[in-house]
């Protein structure tokens, strides 16, 4: 089984969110079964990632950056988030208590160490903080882990 890991950004503008599905999904399509998915399950691509891993018949992991990380998501995503948290085979849970850039890149570190690859749903740009998919990118490619990198050409967050 490969083990594959998802970074990526939140709030996606419909139309980048639709392609981004496409783009996802294409990509696990070899992998089927055969792999484990590791997502921290945000809004946006963490989701996206999850739901392709779980349509493909694949176990699914969540890596939960902090005690308060649920509140700290959008109250919409709630719904999707419990869901996706019940449908994990394994929940590896930081002993942050809030919800923080720190937590958050203690999250994606963890994230890469547990996994084979990484996919990123990423525009390239810097994080906008610490923590953010620029930087999980960056400590990936720092252990030599293999990286996708998967954006729509043209679009724009």
């Amino acid at each position: 089984m490969i083990r594959i890991g998802v970074t990526g950004h939140r709030d996606l503008p419909p139309g980048v969110h639709g392609t981004v599905t496409a783009l996802l999904r294409a990509h696990l399509a070899p992998y089927g079964r055969g792999m484990v998915g590791l997502s921290c399950l945000a809004d946006g691509a963490d989701t996206i990632f999850a739901e392709a891993v779980l349509a493909a018949g694949a176990p699914l992991e969540a890596v939960i950056p902090a005690a308060g990380y649920r509140d700290a998501l959008p109250e919409d995503h709630h719904p999707v988030y419990d869901r996706l948290l019940r449908q994990a085979v394994l929940v590896h849970r930081l002993p942050h208590t809030a919800s923080t850039p720190r937590s958050h890149l203690a999250a994606g570190r963890l994230l890469v160490q547990r996994c084979d690859r990484l996919v990123a749903v990423w525009d390239g740009c810097p994080a906008r903080g610490p923590g953010g998919t620029a930087d999980v990118v960056a400590h990936a490619r720092s252990l030599l882990r293999p990286v996708s990198v998967l954006w729509p050409e043209g679009a724009h967050r």
